[in-house]
């Protein structure tokens, strides 16, 4: 499963109707309105790269309201256990 993260600009008085327009794109697992920069962050699964392409340059990007996205391709997961361990290595309890 590859897992992208798109951060959005969107004009500001569409960003609640741009977030939901979003949500509703198949791939598309969550939305998140955000402070800073980027006014969105939409989480995408996909099983492969073509798919992605589809979701983010065929779908988010045709929105409208959506002015810009920046797409960031996670190489890979951490839970919290796992960062937990990570920095736990090399201390005695």
């Amino acid at each position: 499963m590859l897992t992208a993260i798109v951060l959005i600009d969107a004009e500001t008085s569409r960003i609640p109707e741009v977030a939901q327009e979003v949500a509703n794109i198949d791939g598309v697992s969550e939305v998140f309105s955000v402070t800073g920069k980027t006014d969105l962050v939409a989480i995408v699964r996909v099983p492969e790269h073509e798919q992605l392409s589809g979701v983010v340059s065929d779908r988010v990007n045709k929105v409208a309201g959506v002015q810009n996205t920046e797409t960031l391709i996670a190489f890979r997961a951490y839970s919290k256990a796992d960062l937990e361990q990570a920095f736990a290595l090399g201390l005695d309890d």
